[in-house]
């Protein structure tokens, strides 16, 4: 025991005289420590700060009940209960801190995820439309260089290639339209005017407005309903959700195949499916149907020669717009082909 009327010399002799004994009991628990954390480094972060926090603590404890001699004397005894308190006071709180710190690193994790995705998607849509971009423009100028130059000079030949050259026109505009419509849900600058909308309204519009391009593919568009609801919503961005979503069944559907949209209610929201025969959407796509310039490869029924392909934007369109109305939209395979659900709240009546 060192006491209080000792020198400075005496008390390092006394020191150099414990230290053998503190580490030989004390070095022990840390090691063992070690190992823990060791068999805990997949576990959670409050239960690796727990220990972290228990092993100085307890090596601290069998140090000092080692160099006692475990000769339980007042000292000892309050030394034990400082220990104690200690442990009380720290565990707690290394349990809320951990908690707290992986609940960051969960966040940051996830928003530097995010960030990849992003990066990747915009780092996509760049390729794609690159790509898309490019063929209607090289169309346009081998057609005016052909008029240009009278290779083509017949009347017939002429007004074919006027024609062909506004169908690729039109194409670009509706292109150039797409992205404009997807980087204003994007910036967060999409402004609703929302108010009650039928659905019966929307519905009919946006089939009727698909009927001249499911009638060139011989696709049967249907429409039917156990109800048809009020949702609340803007009108224009409605419409835009529904003819994307047939817009895009029309096209993975196989000629003489049905595209159906069916309307109800589940619940209070307003339920809108679209089935396609698409022929399924692969397991390892199915989640990336809604990334911007995404489109299916072999399980979809590809495309007749001839026909116009969409920019990979318009189901992720449809998403942002749906999202905008604080509704879901999802798709899982069904029957001959998969099936899109959009739910929407109902307007309040």
């Amino acid at each position: 025991m060192i006491g209080s009327g000792e020198s400075f010399s005496e008390m390092l002799t006394h020191l150099w005289h414990i230290l053998p004994f503190a580490l030989l009991f004390s070095l022990p628990v840390a090691a063992l420590g070690g190992v823990v954390l060791y068999v805990l480094r997949r576990g959670s972060l409050a239960t690796t700060l727990t220990v972290l926090v228990l092993i100085p603590v307890l090596a601290t404890l069998v140090g000092v009940l080692g160099v006692s001699g475990f000769m339980f004397t007042p000292a000892l005894t309050t030394m034990l209960l400082v220990c104690l308190l200690v442990a009380v006071v720290t565990v707690p709180a290394a349990i809320i801190l951990g908690r707290a710190i992986a609940r960051r690193s969960v966040w940051e994790r996830e928003a530097r995820e995010r960030e990849r995705a992003a990066e990747a998607s915009r780092r996509e849509l760049v390729a794609w439309i690159s790509h898309d971009l490019r063929s209607p423009l090289a169309g346009i100028q081998a057609m005016a260089e052909a008029l240009a130059d009278g290779v083509v000079s017949e009347r017939d030949e002429v007004a074919d290639y006027a024609q062909r050259i506004g169908g690729e026109t039109k194409r670009l505009s509706a292109m150039v339209g797409d992205l404009f419509e997807l980087s204003r849900i994007t910036a967060g600058a999409l402004e609703l005017t929302m108010s009650a909308v039928p659905l019966r309204d929307v519905v009919s519009d946006a089939v009727a407005a698909q009927a001249p391009v499911a009638e060139r593919k011989r696709v049967r568009v249907l429409a039917n309903a156990s109800t048809w609801p009020v949702v609340t919503g803007s009108d224009p961005e409605l419409a835009r959700i529904v003819r994307n979503l047939v817009s895009n069944a029309i096209r993975h559907t196989p000629p003489d195949g049905t595209v159906a949209v069916q309307i109800g209610v589940d619940g209070d929201e307003a339920l809108l499916a679209v089935d396609d025969s698409c022929g399924g959407i692969p397991d390892d796509e199915i989640n990336r149907v809604f990334d911007v310039a995404f489109r299916g490869t072999q399980a979809r029924t590809p495309e007749r020669e001839g026909t116009t392909s969409g920019g990979g934007l318009g189901l992720a369109i449809a998403k942002g717009l749906v999202e905008a109305h604080r509704g879901r939209i999802g798709v899982h395979n069904h029957g001959p082909g998969c099936r899109f659900e959009v739910r929407l709240p109902l307007a309040m009546s």
